[in-house]
């Protein structure tokens, strides 16, 4: 059941496992934006993203066959497996496409997993995975279209809450919309979620257009975290409802954020992480009179800190 008391219990289940990340306040005139805005450092979250929530929601809440877990990912859902698999004691298999980012395949084995490079895009090591399942016996966790996952990203609007309850509006990068779906899931309405998408990454705007989830060609500077071909299953109703509006940034204003973020506040952010905070600053999005805005800065595995 997606829905705000599954959500709590899941956040107290994993709660052990993982960062209760800081929300900043940062002054808009810094950015030459009107008002205070509001910085979720989800990019502090173990394993380098939000994705780590949803593994653990995901391995602790389901039963480990003895061939252990696979996964498929442009790299951060990936990392995020490995690290609670490290921690859990359970076998993990890892199957990334070549345009994942040579610091999220680095930091996949680093926490042990077995990495395998399979395909041009995520859909490529997707069907990978699968052949591996089928051969092994292992347990795949899907990086977006489970509900164990939606559960997990959910606890990042419980915190959000907690930490800021006089928000209106979140603005949320979207890729195969695990964490958008989660928190569609938790605030259900009361409060605005803004999506945020490249357009080269455009899988849920091209879904609310046509009404139901379609496939979609991906490319672009964010590709390897927000590049997922068709958003969830899952997730696409609660966004029909819940999502208000859905905007798309172009790379450059993708780069021009992560150069921000790391001049004005030295914060790393990793393309995909970034895109919501483009939205604001490009005037993708722009926020009304007085609204109180909070941005989601999701994962930070990059190796350009220099921009």
């Amino acid at each position: 059941m997606l829905d705000r008391k599954a959500i709590a219990a899941t956040h107290e289940r994993i709660a052990p496992h993982i960062r209760r990340t800081p929300m900043m306040t940062v002054n808009g005139a810094d950015f030459d934006l009107p008002g205070e805005i509001l910085l979720k450092l989800e990019l502090l979250q173990h394993s380098g993203s939000f994705k780590a929530r949803g593994a653990f929601a995901n391995l602790l809440g389901r039963a480990i066959p003895a061939a252990g877990v696979v996964a498929a990912s442009g790299g951060n859902h990936g990392a995020a497996v490995a690290y609670a698999a490290r921690k859990l004691g359970i076998p993990a298999k890892i199957f990334v496409p070549t345009i994942a980012s040579p610091a999220k395949l680095a930091r996949i084995e680093s926490y042990g997993a077995q990495a395998v490079v399979e395909g041009a895009v995520y859909a490529d090591a997707l069907a990978a995975s699968r052949r591996w399942i089928a051969q092994s016996g292992a347990l795949p966790v899907h990086a977006y279209d489970a509900e164990e996952i939606l559960l997990g990203q959910g606890t990042l609007g419980q915190e959000i809450e907690e930490q800021a309850p006089d928000f209106d509006s979140l603005l949320v990068a979207v890729g195969g919309g695990g964490l958008i779906g989660g928190l569609a899931a938790w605030f259900a309405g009361r409060r605005r979620l803004i999506a945020v998408e490249t357009h080269g990454t455009p899988s849920l705007s091209r879904a609310l257009q046509a009404g139901t989830p379609v496939e979609v060609a991906v490319s672009g500077l964010a590709a390897d975290s927000l590049g997922a071909s068709c958003v969830g299953s899952l997730m696409f109703p609660l966004a029909q409802a819940y999502v208000d509006t859905a905007v798309l940034v172009d790379d450059a204003a993708v780069a021009q954020a992560q150069k921000l973020l790391w001049d004005r506040l030295r914060l790393v952010a990793e393309p995909g992480g970034a895109a919501a905070f483009a939205a604001l600053l490009s005037g993708a999005y722009l926020p009304r009179d007085g609204e109180r805005v909070a941005v989601l800065l999701c994962g930070a595995n990059t190796t350009a800190v220099s921009f």
